[in-house]
């Protein structure tokens, strides 16, 4: 993308940070032919009719789908700060939920209240908040006991399912890397990082004709790591949304940084959420006017077709 075009658009986005046309509904101004991505949920931003909150959503549309991804840690929050930007989530073709921490899955009962059946993507995980099943021969038999003291009288079914925090609703529990829809992929990985020991993650990474574009809840796992795994898809990352560096040392800060800037050459960022204000200024450092301000109620647009050009 040219630097001009880039400028345009970020113009468009102090626009709509300053709350000029911010009831517009999203679904009247989104082209199919743009990743859109508006934040609805986060602790930082310029719009007064939005609420801040620790926690973190994002509403995204490409290829004529409405995604949410994460529902922020207060369904109340959630629901007043949707209806400040005129976005209608009992029309969302599906929800991705990054991992099953409080301040991104917090909101998910208004969701289901508004849009009880929709398809909702979450980490498959043993025992998880978002449901799980695991086949019976993951416990350890006795045959010499008496069927009464024996699990399912000595005969379990092949696959035992386990419960989630919400029984009704229609997960599909990721562990792989899908496509779910033409140029719309999950990327999973399990953080190795402590404190997030075995914490599955999923990451949204849509495959535009400028790269990719990478949204990302916590990056848990490393978000290096992350745009690694999301370069089998496509070695050109072009505009990444998601860090978590908020508790992370200055070392470690600048490691991320200079992989993102200069081994994995990613050339645009938008830092949210557990980014951390430290690391807010060495990406902007780094990136310069490659750095884009996505606080609470900002809608990030990215041309994906040549008409730039």
């Amino acid at each position: 993308m040219t630097a001009k075009c880039w400028l345009v658009f970020y113009c468009a986005v102090l626009v709509s940070v300053n709350g000029n046309g911010a009831n517009a509904s999203s679904s009247e101004t989104a082209d199919s032919t743009k990743a859109q991505i508006t934040v609805l949920y986060d602790a930082f931003g310029e719009t007064s009719a939005m609420q801040t909150d620790w926690g973190y959503a994002a509403f995204v549309e490409y290829g004529g789908k409405r995604i949410l991804f994460d529902t922020g840690n207060n369904p109340d929050v959630l629901a007043e700060n949707a209806k400040a930007r005129g976005i209608d989530l009992s029309k969302l073709d599906f929800v991705v939920m990054s991992h099953r921490h409080g301040d991104h899955m917090g909101g998910l009962t208004f969701v289901l209240r508004v849009n009880p059946k929709v398809t909702i993507y979450a980490p498959k995980e043993g025992f998880g908040v978002y449901g799980a099943d695991l086949p019976s021969t993951f416990y350890r038999k006795d045959p010499s006991l008496p069927p009464k003291q024996r699990y399912y009288n000595g005969s379990p079914p092949e696959v035992m399912r386990f419960g989630s925090a919400w029984p009704a609703a229609n997960f599909q529990l990721v562990d792989k890397n899908p496509e779910i829809t033409p140029n719309i992929h999950l990327v999973t990985l399990v953080s190795d990082n402590p404190g997030t020991l075995e914490l599955r993650e999923l990451s949204l990474v849509i495959n535009t004709s400028e790269g990719l574009v990478i949204v990302v809840g916590c990056s848990h796992p490393g978000i290096d790591n992350i745009v690694e795994s999301a370069t089998a898809i496509n070695p050109r990352i072009h505009f990444i949304t998601g860090f978590h560096l908020v508790v992370a040392p200055d070392p470690e800060i600048e490691r991320v940084v200079a992989a993102l800037h200069d081994r994995f050459r990613v050339e645009y960022v938008a830092p949210g959420h557990c980014t951390g204000e430290p690391a807010f200024t060495t990406l902007k450092k780094a990136f310069g006017d490659h750095y884009i301000y996505a606080g609470l109620g900002t809608t990030l647009t990215t041309t994906q077709a040549g008409d730039h050009k």
